[in-house]
């Protein structure tokens, strides 16, 4: 799984197996290592961030500073994601 970050003891990430067609633009967040449960949070168009679950339940404070950090990023981590998967869509 392609690291993105990470940030103390938590990973951002790309899941290789996206799917076909891809889903839209999204990240995973994990504690220590990927798992195909961790928590999801999409990224609109405009570079906000959009919870889709914290299976990974991180806790709420954590969580906030890491969505903040996510959206400071979010160009980068667009740019990323086309050079990863070749194509680029959002949930909104």
């Amino acid at each position: 799984m392609p690291q993105i970050y990470k940030i103390g003891g938590y990973i951002i990430f790309f899941w290789s197996n996206e799917n076909e067609p891809i889903e839209p633009i999204h990240v995973h967040i994990a504690e220590h290592n990927p798992r195909s449960n961790s928590t999801k949070v999409w990224i609109t168009k405009k570079g906000k961030t959009l919870l889709c679950n914290n299976n990974s339940q991180i806790p709420s404070k954590d969580l906030r500073d890491l969505l903040k950090f996510i959206e400071a990023n979010s160009k980068e981590i667009m740019n990323k994601w086309y050079a990863y998967f070749g194509e680029i869509s959002y949930y909104c």
